[in-house]
């Protein structure tokens, strides 16, 4: 894999940018304090403000390594924030693996963002990155994540079950997916 880092990616509606301090408060606002958010990600929504500055503020620094992969994700008609996607893990890196993780405020479901941010991400990784396999994984209980994945050309694995607690304390089962970059070959010349 060549690491490049986190470069804009732009899609049909959509920026995807290296986030800063200054995006906090939107953030906060969009996804970050949000009840039903947080029951689909690992961590709990935030109380305050200042506690999304300064996780902003830590994931900032992190660009300056180039094995960080870590956009938020902008409207380009209104410049709305309306979340961030990242690979997720850097264990799977040198083996040219990207676990992707992504997040959006509950106000931008159901539009198709989550999957046109995905695909660019994929694409990105795959074509720029010299990626060799991407994969993603959903709580059970977020059955749209799921055909967020299949939307944007994953396949789906299986399941891990009972492998984890979400961010309230309940067990739930893990759901795998992924892509491979000759299966995203594949699919680029059928278009």
């Amino acid at each position: 894999m060549r690491h490049i880092g986190t470069k804009n990616i732009e899609t049909e509606r959509l920026l995807l940018r290296r986030l800063t301090c200054d995006d906090a408060l939107m953030a906060y606002k969009n996804w970050c304090s949000s009840d039903n958010v947080s029951k689909y990600v690992m961590w709990k929504k935030h109380n305050n403000v200042e506690t999304t500055k300064k996780l902003f503020e830590s994931w900032e620094k992190e660009y300056e390594d180039l094995t960080t992969y870590r956009w938020i994700v902008e409207i380009k008609k209104t410049k709305e924030l309306i979340g961030t996607i990242d690979v997720a893990s850097k264990k799977f890196l040198p083996y040219g693996t990207c676990e992707i993780g992504y997040c959006y405020g509950e106000k931008y479901w159901g539009n198709g963002y989550a999957t046109e941010a995905l695909k660019g991400v994929i694409k990105y990784l795959f074509e720029q990155c010299d990626a060799d396999v991407i994969f993603a994984e959903h709580l059970s209980d977020n059955k749209a994540s799921g055909r967020v994945m299949l939307k944007s050309g994953m396949t789906y694995e299986g399941v891990l079950k009972s492998r984890i607690e979400d961010s309230l304390g309940k067990r739930n089962d893990i759901v795998s997916y992924s892509i491979t970059k000759d299966e995203y070959n594949i699919k680029a010349g059928e278009l």
